[in-house]
């Protein structure tokens, strides 16, 4: 992230503002708005590698699922809202969610069977404070891509190296399963599907 600011907003005024029309993007955390920095091409090559690998295999198995690319996830009884590098939505549950008409969010688990953040220079944010809120939301899987080890060595381990963490809700607590190199990714949304680690650091241009 960019800049901070500092002045506290309520999640309303905030869909309110914010996104604007200048083609920044924002979050909120904990009631401050928190501009998010340009993505890398690497970063970018990553969601899109992702986006096509769950369309293909959500399409193949026939799940009613889809991939939004504004959308908000908004933790219960806080004044935060997040925009996922990969959202996956259940899209027969929207009917159910209190603010998806007006404000294009979601807060419930039964429409978010998984998301996915790619990490950049603000990688705390996803390792600690976005995994207790989408855990706190409920949200059954998400992973944490970070293809160029950016995070802190008790996430990824020392020496850091490129590592998928997956986080799948267990009795109402993530458990962490971590992935590298030529590791096959084991997704309990996607039992089927073919993918390892290396293979998407490689689409952001890295090796394992």
């Amino acid at each position: 992230m960019i800049q901070t600011l500092r002045k506290l907003v309520t999640f309303d005024e905030f869909v309110a503002k914010y996104p604007d029309n200048t083609g920044k993007r924002y979050e909120l955390h904990d009631g401050v708005i928190v501009e998010m920095s340009q993505a890398t091409g690497e970063h970018e090559q990553i969601i899109v590698f992702l986006v096509q690998k769950f369309l293909l295999e959500y399409s193949r198995i026939s799940l009613p699922y889809g991939i939004a690319k504004t959308v908000l996830v908004k933790p219960p009884e806080s004044e935060s809202a997040y925009s996922p590098d990969v959202l996956i939505l259940n899209l027969p549950n929207l009917v159910n969610e209190p603010l998806w008409k007006k404000e294009s969010t979601v807060s419930q688990a039964e429409s978010i069977p998984l998301v996915v953040e790619v990490v950049s220079s603000n990688w705390r944010d996803d390792y600690l404070k976005k995994a207790a809120d989408y855990e706190a939301v409920g949200i059954p899987e998400y992973w944490i891509v970070d293809y160029a080890a950016l995070g802190g060595r008790r996430f990824i381990g020392n020496p850091k190296q490129p590592t998928v963490s997956l986080y799948t809700l267990i009795e109402g607590e993530y458990q962490v399963s971590q992935f590298q190199g030529s590791d096959r990714i084991i997704s309990p949304t996607f039992p089927e599907l073919n993918l390892t680690a290396e293979q998407i650091f490689q689409a952001g241009g890295y090796s394992a």
